[in-house]
């Protein structure tokens, strides 16, 4: 891929990168984006990060960081701009895509990524509960939430474990003000 190449090829690859974080669901790690596409495309490491700062500058992604962890997620603009632009990607593509993006799932399933939730007593009728998200060992979300009840705790902990990768972004949007 040449970075003077058609404007048709440029815009391919940023709808593929578009492609993967809306599929993805979750905010990813630059390094686990960045192998997505390397295993599914012929894009290389400077280009990834030329169209990375492109989406950045139009708005269609946001970059969160914490400490040395770089996390991405597609924002509402970016779903948009890929309804519109969804058909410029190959159905071969699209495929090849789909299976990289199931093992990348699959991998954070089993052993990069958890869902962590668990409450304490605080007294006879008070639980903290604590919900986290962990990636490669590092919590890269947590919340604490006060609980009145045994019951109320255990609902807490079921939600978030059923619920984070939505309920994640939103917090994050919610947060920054959005």
């Amino acid at each position: 891929m040449k970075l003077s190449s058609s404007n048709e090829i440029l815009a391919e690859s940023k709808v593929l990168i578009l492609y993967i974080l809306n599929n993805i669901t979750r905010p990813i790690s630059e390094n686990n984006l960045l192998k997505i596409v390397v295993n599914c495309s012929d894009m290389n490491y400077f280009y990834f990060q030329q169209f990375l700062l492109d989406l950045l500058k139009d708005q269609y992604i946001e970059k969160c960081e914490d400490d040395d962890l770089i996390l991405y997620i597609i924002t509402d603009t970016g779903r948009k701009i890929l309804e519109l632009t969804n058909h410029i990607l190959p159905g071969i593509l699209k495929l090849k895509l789909d299976t990289c993006i199931k093992e990348f799932k699959d991998a954070i399933n089993r052993n990069e990524f958890s869902i962590v939730a668990d409450f304490t007593p605080e007294g006879k009728d008070n639980f903290f509960v604590d919900c986290k998200i962990v990636e490669n060992n590092k919590i890269i979300f947590s919340i604490r939430i006060f609980a009145g009840s045994r019951e109320q705790a255990k609902i807490i902990c079921d939600n978030w474990k059923h619920n984070a990768q939505t309920l994640y972004p939103q917090f994050l949007e919610l947060l920054r003000g959005k």
